[in-house]
């Protein structure tokens, strides 16, 4: 995909080509903003951008060069995930998290100082930035201080609070923001044949994410938000019977769905516009609990989910979790 079909980040990719037309675009950049809103996606259309064939301000796809990246075959184009557990051995230590180290940082340099094997520039991405260590932030400061003349750094993060100051002041910062969710739920129906209903849920529960709305458009959780609420949502006391979650994804996306839905009750109890609500298509029932549910209950229902995600990171045990939410939501 070329940025000419790329939605939603109209802002981002015209100072992007822009930097590619003054030929300016070297050194490091530092791509920042939420989650799912495709920073990483247009760091690789960039990537193809520099590299391609054409020598136009876009990548066209179907060249050598814009095949190879698209398959991560390309020699000069490094993308790696740091977002995700790693598990290789670094120097004498394990990296048994996702921590970028030294070593990693190393390897980069290294390679940053040959030259450009088949492309134009040499393009590294590295997603996750906001994992580097002291060590490993400073060894990369080390390569942004003297970036090589046909080298580009990209680093990608949610978490720029995270990112060593010194690392930011040498970056040239480029910020992405979410979709307003009445735009991606027209791009969802028109561009990716997702139903009305569809669309809207996804829309407002991924919060104008376009990228973590397409990657739940063919997950579980569109099948099973309904059963969710049905035996959370709706009962007075919740079956647990057969209810199982088997991992932490699971665990994570039984939470977010009854977040949505006691987020709606709470819409409701205000006044706000039905179209508002993230569950548009059980309208009629979130009319029919919301009385059930006091200001204080739903208080209450927020902050043990809140804490609940945060027990899932220190391994909390899953069933406790459910039969505690159980309680609760009995309670009310």
């Amino acid at each position: 995909m070329s940025f000419s079909q790329i939605r939603g980040q109209d802002k981002v990719i015209g100072i992007l080509q822009g930097y590619i037309g003054e030929a300016r675009l070297t050194g490091g950049y530092l791509f920042s903003g939420p989650q799912g809103v495709g920073k990483k996606f247009i760091a690789t259309t960039l990537a193809k951008a520099v590299n391609c064939e054409s020598l136009s301000l876009d990548s066209c796809d179907h060249c050598p060069s814009c095949l190879k990246i698209d398959k991560a075959q390309h020699p000069d184009v490094s993308i790696v995930d740091f977002n995700k557990p790693i598990t290789e051995n670094v120097g004498r230590e394990q990296a048994d998290s996702n921590a970028i180290r030294i070593g990693h940082i190393r390897s980069i340099q290294h390679a940053a100082s040959l030259r450009p094997y088949e492309g134009r520039k040499k393009v590294f991405i590295i997603d996750g930035a906001h994992n580097l260590t002291a060590e490993a932030a400073n060894a990369f400061l080390k390569i942004l201080e003297e970036p090589p003349r046909d080298t580009l750094l990209i680093l990608i993060t949610h978490k720029q609070n995270r990112i060593f100051k010194t690392i930011i002041s040498r970056c040239k910062q480029v910020k992405f923001s979410l979709l307003p969710r009445d735009e991606l739920e027209i791009i969802l129906k028109e561009e990716h044949a997702v139903s009305a209903l569809e669309a809207h849920f996804l829309a407002y529960f991924c919060e104008g994410r376009l990228g973590s709305a397409l990657g739940l458009k063919d997950s579980q959780i569109l099948k099973e938000k309904n059963s969710i609420i049905d035996r959370w949502g709706l009962l007075r006391r919740p079956r647990l019977d057969g209810f199982l979650l088997q991992n932490k994804e699971e665990a994570r996306d039984f939470m977010n769905v009854l977040s949505s839905w006691f987020r709606d009750i709470y819409l409701l109890k205000i006044g706000m516009p039905h179209a508002q609500l993230v569950n548009l298509d059980r309208k009629e029932d979130l009319l029919k609990v919301m009385p059930r549910f006091t200001y204080n209950d739903l208080n209450e229902i927020f902050d043990f989910i809140s804490s609940g995600f945060l027990y899932l990171e220190q391994n909390i045990n899953m069933r406790l979790l459910l039969h505690n939410l159980e309680a609760l939501l009995w309670k009310a």
